[in-house]
């Protein structure tokens, strides 16, 4: 591990230590805050001084902007495995490695930006794009800062890895840990795991062990397991998870031909990936690749919203932990451990709050299948977000909004199945939705039918559906 490359700086009391010398569970000894990756080249600590950012590049003997973009751009030719990754691609800007040309690597990243033009007509926004991290190699964005922790695990000797997981990260880390040929346990909630996640992580040969809490139960369990061996923390508190997680920033503006949006939405659970994203869009304004900064909002399950309750109470100086309930088990959290890193990132972006209900939810994954792209539930709030700040005024229509869509939708094939065959939503949650709401429901369902084997009645059937145009997704 070359350390002198980097340090680890608390994020609340500015106290920096090398990295590997930082305890097992990644809480700063001073006061328990979490810690961030930073650089020789980085924005000094907030009341410090600091170089420019022209300043800064040339003691860290940085390549230009213009230089950094044309390496990037160029490693996309390569056959190196490190190049074909939309991580380690980015290497130059997270050199937390000795040999960060071989990296654990799984060739993540380089994941599509998608136009949503049906979305955004109904919306009457002109930019509506979806970054789509899905579309990586276990399905969700968990991938690119499992490349970066895991990887400095194998580096620094680990034989064992671990994680407690609502689904995501556990797939994640037990590929990742297969690949580098290290051993995995995986601590999940029971029951309140969508099956298409948990089978991830057994057919990568993870030890899954289901504990009888939530998630926050499994974390308590976990802390206690990695005090006690000598086993590595792959959960988002490991602050070079977030360093492979801030570089979907990075392509993002590749695919926009680096104008920056002004907004960007991001799912909420525990609050590490809206982090990471500012972070990666903070180091390239330091560093004058871009000439300002998104606005960037979380948005959460109502059932799961502690962010959002603590912005509204307290400005979001203290976390009101809560019990989550929501079916969009991917951010059922309610104890989030970056809580006080997104506060910072939305307070300093000037982005925004919100939280949305269940029928709202399942709606706008609806609509976004509809596009033909398809996420879990837990990315669909980004969507169900943005109608509530285009209604409040806070999104104008002539504004670029990038949502991220955290996850495939084969993540959680139930749900939707239960969506569109009705079976999904209460009574009571059904009553919530407005009448346009109830209509588009309406429109988006598409339960499978049940036919005769018979010709005449399929053509019958089929004609009817295309005479009334029922074919043709809304």
């Amino acid at each position: 591990m070359n350390v002198a490359s980097h340090a680890l700086r608390c994020t609340q009391c500015g106290s920096e230590s090398v990295g590997d010398s930082a305890p097992a569970d990644f809480r700063c000894t001073t006061c328990r805050g979490l810690f961030e990756v930073v650089y020789p080249w980085s924005k000094a600590e907030a009341g410090q001084p600091e170089s420019s950012p022209a300043e800064a590049a040339a003691e860290a003997r940085l390549p230009n902007a213009s230089a950094l973009r044309w390496l990037w751009q160029e490693r996309r030719t390569s056959t190196l495995a490190a190049d074909q990754s939309g991580v380690w691609r980015f290497r130059d800007l997270l050199p937390i490695l000795k040999d960060t040309e071989h990296p654990v690597t799984l060739r993540e990243g380089n994941t599509p930006l998608y136009e949503l033009p049906r979305s955004a007509a109904a919306l009457g926004i002109n930019w509506l794009l979806a970054k789509h991290q899905g579309i990586n190699p276990t399905g969700s964005f968990k991938d690119t800062g499992m490349t970066a922790a895991l990887s400095v695990a194998a580096e620094r000797g680990f034989e064992w890895v671990a994680c407690a997981s609502t689904g995501n990260t556990s797939a994640a880390m037990s590929a990742y840990a297969a690949r580098a040929g290290l051993r995995s346990i995986v601590l999940i909630p029971e029951g309140k795991i969508a099956w298409g996640k948990l089978s991830q992580s057994i057919d990568y040969g993870a030890v899954t062990l289901q504990l009888k809490t939530d998630f926050d139960g499994c974390v308590r369990v976990l802390n206690e397991l990695i005090q006690r061996l000598p086993i590595y923390l792959l959960n988002s508190v490991n602050p070079y998870r977030l360093e492979g997680q801030k570089t979907p920033a990075f392509e993002m503006l590749e695919q926009m031909d680096w104008q920056v949006p002004e907004h960007i939405l991001v799912p909420g659970g525990n609050l590490a990936n809206n982090a990471a994203l500012g972070k990666g869009f903070e180091e390239l304004h330091h560093l004058g690749l871009i000439g300002r900064m998104p606005k960037i909002s979380v948005i959460q399950a109502a059932g799961a919203s502690p962010l959002v309750q603590s912005m509204q109470v307290n400005g979001g100086r203290e976390l009101l932990p809560m019990t989550a309930d929501t079916r969009a088990t991917a951010i059922r959290i309610g104890n989030p451990a970056s809580f006080h890193k997104a506060v910072r990132t939305i307070q300093s972006t000037g982005g925004w709050t919100e939280a949305v209900s269940e029928q709202e939810i399942a709606l706008a994954k609806a609509e976004i299948g509809a596009e033909g792209i398809g996420c879990e539930p837990a990315s669909a709030v980004t969507l169900a977000g943005l109608k509530k700040l285009v209604a409040q005024g806070k999104i104008t229509p002539e504004e670029r909004v990038v949502l991220i869509l955290t996850g495939h939708t084969l993540k959680d094939p139930q749900y939707t199945i239960d969506y569109h065959r009705g079976a999904l939503l209460t009574e009571q949650e059904m009553g919530e939705a407005s009448l346009r709401e109830s209509a588009r429901h309406h429109e988006l369902r598409r339960e499978p039918m049940v036919l005769d084997v018979d010709g005449d009645t399929v053509l019958h059937t089929v004609a009817r559906m295309v005479e009334s145009g029922a074919a043709v997704p809304a």
